[in-house]
């Protein structure tokens, strides 16, 4: 059975840098989409990034463009999630998400199969 766990969440002044993990058990990334979801409560879950598992595709919401790196280490079934430049509006559970190929192209959370159990991150002003 396919599982993933988010690891590296936690508290951050604003400006500072994270970098989440997902690493993920069963069958491999690359015939995956393997994407990056975060809520806060009262709110719908945002989509973020995400990146596909056969060439490396990305994308990347307006919201963290520019400021936030989606990476992936087949060898490892991990995926990464660096995070630059933090500000107070990213606090939020941040989840890991696996789905097809073409859930890059809608972003849409019930096209996502596999959820992580999610990770704080905090930014403090």
């Amino acid at each position: 059975q396919v599982q993933v766990v988010e690891s590296g969440g936690g508290l951050v002044q604003a400006g500072g840098s994270l970098r989440l993990s997902c690493a993920k058990s069963g069958s491999i990334f690359s015939i995956t989409a393997i994407g990056w979801f975060r809520q806060v409560p009262g709110k719908e879950r945002e989509g973020i990034s995400c990146i596909t598992g056969d060439d490396g595709s990305t994308y990347y919401a307006e919201s963290v463009k520019g400021r936030f790196i989606i990476s992936i280490n087949n060898a490892k079934n991990t995926v990464y999630l660096q995070m630059n430049s933090l500000k107070p509006e990213d606090t939020a559970v941040y989840y890991c998400t696996v789905g097809g190929l073409g859930t890059i192209a809608t972003m849409e959370p019930k096209e996502f199969a596999i959820w992580g159990q999610g990770t704080q991150v905090t930014v403090s002003s």
